[in-house]
């Protein structure tokens, strides 16, 4: 028989995958042992702030970021926006609880945003370049 209700709910416990997976060398463009915690958060961070939402089959459709959709936007439009998208994209991570401290540098065809990242491992700052 088939658990209804609250028992169904009782009979399944969600379980905290863990956070172990491959380290990328970015600079060398090949993966290199392993990582956890804070460093594979911050790995994970890069990651998604350098994924386009909606471009890639292979991901679901709740990881990345959508940004591409902002070039040729006014930067008053554009500023608010990103920290939006960007807060949205990271908190689909369990591991993240917060992304807050956002700074913004508008220069001619871009915008550079620095901000931190809250994580059950600590904080992580990070930063991102849009093109507008």
């Amino acid at each position: 028989m088939t658990p209804r209700g609250a028992d169904a709910r009782a009979a399944f416990a969600l379980a905290a995958l863990p956070g172990r997976t491959f380290r990328g060398d970015w600079q060398k463009g090949a993966l290199d042992g392993m990582t956890d915690g804070r460093e594979a958060v911050r790995q994970a961070v890069f990651l998604i702030l350098h994924t386009e939402r909606y471009c890639w089959p292979i991901h679901s459709w709740g990881y990345g970021v959508e940004l591409h959709s902002l070039i040729g936007k006014a930067p008053a439009y554009c500023v608010p926006e990103i920290e939006r998208r960007v807060k949205e994209a990271l908190l689909q991570d369990d591991r993240i609880t917060a992304v807050r401290d956002f700074s913004f540098s508008v220069q001619k065809k871009k915008v550079l945003a620095a901000f931190t990242v809250e994580s059950i491992y600590g904080s992580i700052e990070s930063g991102l370049e849009v093109a507008i």
